[in-house]
């Protein structure tokens, strides 16, 4: 039997305050108070939202009036630092909230950063400080609570401090391969704050979000390439919209996800380059998330439940190579550009039963290093398993494994040409989906 450990979701009673009644688990930083709002680190979330919204529009405000330059080795290293008092200052507004304090890291560098994807500084505010923030119900089980813009654009997600700190060090080199390849399945990120109120530091990232809510997610797969206890448990498969794992992914879809040739042959650069990247930077135990919306199945709960289709068509997502399709260079690679309309970002697939799919894809937790923990961590493992199997081997093998599933396994070529396929009606969706070699 699989063991592994779920995400709790976030209506789950965990401990908030030490002393509260209705005390549960805990999951890291991460609790519930006793009226049930979500806590991180003991400060509440409908606080936490406000101290971001307030800081990050001071922030992003304040560098709008400053000149754009070029950026500069020592611009990876700025923080720069305002404090927000609840009575208000001469600089900030005032608010019902704590007092707290507001960091912003290499604000210039992550300018830079938004500029290359496209993203105005008067969009990133809108996004971010105009809407109230969603939290994620299953967040997962890293301890960490997760904010979606009503947008869709971008996710909000606390991180440990060497997590922050890691990538603090990673931005240099982050920067160089943006400069080179923008078109990458790597995250997006857009900017890297703290909140310090009641003495706690509260550091969370933006980034970019890889599954947009305007799409039913028939499926969802959180992958690493490893068979290593790598299933979802009994409480996890409960769940509305579970999250499945490399072992579930094998079992339920044995003949992988197919893909045109073109298609698949510009998925796979990209995870080819994206892996030399994360290797080189000695990063590793980070996963595929993959999203799966079933065209096919779609159209039958439409038709089950006797609704017409909604003329209302979902906005997709203004960043620049924010889609999946985007990210693999997607249009470009297949000859034919596809309607970003018709597949709202998503990448064209078919299944073993040959039903029509759009792939939601993009890499995420690579904020872990190969740090003696990691290798501790291994060392145990391999006493106790198989060394080969398990998903915290060194960068190198790491990287392979992981390659070599994704290829292999999970996206395979298709010898039949589908790419238009998705605007095609459900009479006429007979593919073929025979794999070469």
């Amino acid at each position: 039997m699989c063991l592994n450990h779920s995400a709790p979701s976030s209506g789950q009673q965990l401990p908030g305050v030490s002393g509260l009644p209705g005390q549960g688990k805990r999951m890291g930083h991460r609790g519930v108070d006793a009226s049930g709002e979500t806590t991180y680190k003991k400060t509440t979330s409908s606080a936490l939202k406000g101290a971001i919204q307030l800081g990050i529009g001071y922030t992003v405000g304040n560098l709008s009036s400053k000149p754009e330059r070029d950026v500069l080795m020592q611009d990876f290293y700025v923080v720069e630092s305002i404090f927000f008092p609840s009575e208000g200052s001469n600089l900030t507004p005032a608010h019902h909230f704590p007092d707290f304090r507001f960091k912003t890291y290499a604000p210039v560098a992550f300018r830079y950063f938004r500029e290359l994807f496209g993203i105005r500084p008067d969009d990133y505010l809108y996004s971010l400080c105009n809407e109230p923030l969603i939290e994620l119900s299953n967040p997962g089980a890293s301890g960490s609570v997760f904010y979606l813009t009503k947008d869709d654009e971008f996710i909000i997600k606390t991180v440990m401090h060497k997590e922050a700190e890691f990538l603090q060090k990673l931005l240099p080199g982050y920067y160089m391969n943006l400069n080179q390849n923008p078109r990458t399945l790597l995250p997006k990120f857009f900017g890297l704050y703290c909140i310090q109120s009641g003495g706690k530091n509260i550091r969370m990232v933006v980034m970019n979000n890889v599954l947009p809510r305007a799409v039913r997610m028939h499926l969802k797969f959180d992958l690493k390439g490893s068979t290593y206890k790598r299933c979802a448990s009994k409480k996890e498969r409960q769940k509305a919209k579970p999250t499945f794992k490399d072992l579930d992914f094998m079992q339920d879809l044995q003949d992988g996800l197919m893909l045109d040739q073109d298609m698949y042959s510009a998925l796979v650069k990209t995870l080819q380059r994206d892996c030399l990247v994360l290797e080189s930077f000695k990063i590793m135990d980070y996963s595929l998330l993959l999203g799966v919306h079933n065209i096919d199945q779609a159209e039958r709960e439409q038709q089950m439940e006797g609704g017409e289709k909604d003329e209302k068509r979902p906005v997709a997502q203004k960043a620049l190579y924010s889609t999946a399709m985007e990210s693999i260079q997607g249009g470009a690679a297949c000859g034919e550009s596809i309607e970003t309309d018709d597949t709202m970002g998503g990448i064209p697939a078919v299944n073993g039963k040959g039903e029509r799919l759009l792939l939601y894809i993009g890499l995420i937790d690579i904020l872990q290093s190969y740090r003696l923990i990691k290798k501790l961590e291994h060392t145990w493992k391999a006493m106790v398993h198989d060394g080969d199997t398990v998903s915290v081997h060194r960068p190198g093998f790491y990287a392979d494994r992981f390659f070599k599933f994704m290829s292999s396994t999970v996206f395979k070529k298709s010898s039949c040409e589908f790419s238009k396929y998705a605007s095609q009606p459900l009479q006429n969706k007979h593919l073929c989906n025979s794999i070469d070699g």
